[in-house]
């Protein structure tokens, strides 16, 4: 009962023991977000290496300056400067798709899973999670469409009322309520991806089916500790970014690239921690319920197995 009541707590622990997964995802989001960046790095340098207008931007961040420094012709075309950032972007968020079986693989053992087993889950459950991206596309963007619809509507009404206050309160209302069941969905898919790797499950209809009647039966606690992560980790955000602007000089690039680092790692580590209390979750479900047994009426004599053949 200690253990169902602390979800946040042992996915934490989860989370802690199989470390090495953010510390690799980091390292992975680090390597391709430099690389996105040198395109624009050498496309800034052509131009800020031979300004001294630049200096406004190296030694504290001045918005105009900057644009103005883009605008230029020897700046070049900015699409050639940003695609790449966007490329990369991409290519981190598949790559996250890819070797998630494995965590989750990771998370769901008992003692630390090799290599080996690491890329098999990775390899075996991937058209599966392919599959179960498509239902979630398709559940998740119909929700999505409704709710976004439905708020706009609501808010355009309120705008006919004599109220002024009455349309911003629709409007934040609306998209609590939908973060809120967008969120329902995302953990909904967390435990059908977990159940696809812990059951090794090749019908990925079936764990759709079955994470949503375990996501309703627990809704409030599944989705409170979703909730609960992604407000800790915004709070840790607010404090990292108060820092930045408070405590680390306009001038200093490693103070602010490792404030900036710090709020990323958070960020990734949020996300990490809500997989590991989805996959804790899972896992407790699987628990089979202690059997009562059944009484029996006093002077009442159980039935007799009949034995064929005789004596």
């Amino acid at each position: 009962m200690a253990k169902k009541n602390n979800l946040m707590m042992a996915g934490a622990s989860i989370a802690k023991r199989n470390g090495r997964y953010i510390f690799w995802f980091y390292l992975l989001n680090v390597f391709l977000a430099w690389s996105g960046a040198v395109a624009f790095k050498v496309q800034a340098e052509s131009v800020m290496d031979h300004s001294l207008y630049a200096d406004k931007v190296l030694h504290g961040f001045d918005l105009v300056t900057l644009i103005e420094l883009i605008s230029r012709p020897e700046f070049g075309p900015l699409n050639s400067a940003v695609m790449p950032a966007v490329y990369f972007g991409i290519l981190f968020c598949l790559l996250n798709f890819v070797f998630m079986p494995g965590v989750l693989a990771g998370y769901a053992a008992t003692g630390r899973l090799t290599r080996e087993d690491f890329f098999r889950a990775c390899g075996r459950n991937l058209w599966r999670f392919v599959r179960l991206l498509l239902f979630f596309i398709l559940i998740g963007g119909a929700v999505f469409g409704i709710l976004s619809g439905t708020r706009v509507g609501l808010a355009k009404a309120a705008d006919t009322t004599s109220n002024e206050r009455l349309p911003f309160f629709v409007q934040i209302t609306g998209l609590a309520i939908t973060l809120l069941v967008m969120t329902a969905i995302r953990a909904w898919f967390d435990l059908a991806e977990t159940e696809v790797v812990v059951e090794d499950q090749g019908i990925v209809r079936r764990t759709v089916a079955a994470g949503f009647h375990s996501m309703r039966r627990s809704l409030g606690r599944l989705v409170g500790t979703y909730v609960l992560i992604r407000v800790i980790s915004l709070i840790a955000i607010a404090l990292g970014l108060w820092i930045w602007l408070v405590a680390v000089p306009p001038d200093s690039v490693l103070a602010a690239f490792v404030v900036g680092q710090l709020i990323a790692f958070v960020t990734l580590a949020a996300r990490f921690w809500q997989r590991a209390c989805g996959v804790e979750f899972f896992l407790g479900s699987l628990a089979v319920p202690a059997v009562e047994p059944v009484s029996v009426p006093s002077g009442s004599v159980p039935p007799v197995p009949m034995v064929e053949g005789g004596a």
